[in-house]
């Protein structure tokens, strides 16, 4: 009673110094970069439809059977190679990696025109893979996919059911691939200043892992040695009655 009395709460409380507020986000870079990889979706519009369908093609669902005969669907879309190039109807090889979503549909739209493929086209793009991986402490690690393509730190762990109670929020560790290096960072989750990072904001690819406090270790390593200690006893006690009942 007196050990548990006294648990310091803080550590597994967010945003332990923020008070009623308005925090100002950094904008720069949160629009992610196109890398090598990625799967896009890019859908073109325009007056005549006929001509659109041909640049719209790669995006048609294709379904095929596996042994069992069930449908399987398949990820459609524009693959951007390891050299950073998609393969586009009419215009050929366009770099992608590098890009911002806006600049490479103003890219696409441009040559279209100047190509006199299509007058006025409208170019969307998505992301068909924009995903990262929560490991660690979390009720439900794995894989997250954000529709949205800006997810955060915060809506990722929530995805992945949110940190457990022996998870160390004050030392989240995150880890980014950009331009062939890896990015290392330490987050804290219980100070305000998490919301002006600007690792708060996630890119694709992205891996969140979250260690588990001291106490856990401690039982866990306690337990492996405890319950086969507990097991023997309790044989060694049912053998005893046995022996004195007989």
């Amino acid at each position: 009673m007196i050990t548990t009395s006294c648990v310091n709460t803080k550590k597994v409380t967010y945003f332990n110094n923020l008070t009623d507020t308005v925090v100002s986000t950094p904008t720069d870079g949160t629009d992610p970069v196109i890398q090598k990889g990625d799967l896009l979706s890019i859908s073109v519009s325009s007056l005549s439809t006929e001509v659109t369908s041909i640049f719209n093609a790669p995006n048609t669902p294709s379904v095929t059977s596996n042994v069992a005969g069930n449908s399987l669907s398949q990820a459609v879309g524009y693959l951007v190679s390891q050299e950073g190039f998609i393969d586009f109807p009419m215009l050929g090889r366009l770099k992608a990696a590098g890009f911002s979503k806006e600049a490479f549909k103003d890219t696409i739209a441009k040559e279209l025109v100047d190509k006199k493929l299509l007058f006025d086209p409208i170019v969307t793009v998505r992301y068909l893979n924009f995903h990262v991986t929560v490991l660690g402490e979390v009720n439900k690690p794995g894989m997250v996919i954000i529709p949205n393509e800006q997810g955060t730190l915060l809506e990722a762990i929530g995805m992945a059911g949110d940190i457990t109670i022996f998870g160390k929020r004050d030392n989240v560790l995150l880890i980014r691939k950009e331009e062939g290096k890896r990015i290392v960072r330490r987050l804290d989750l219980n100070s305000k200043d998490i919301l002006t990072s600007p690792y708060f904001n996630l890119k694709s690819n992205d891996v969140i892992y979250v260690e588990p406090d001291k106490n856990k270790v401690a039982s866990v390593s306690q337990g492996r040695f405890l319950w086969p200690a507990i097991l023997a006893a309790m044989s060694f006690t049912v053998v005893i009655l046995d022996h004195v009942l007989n």
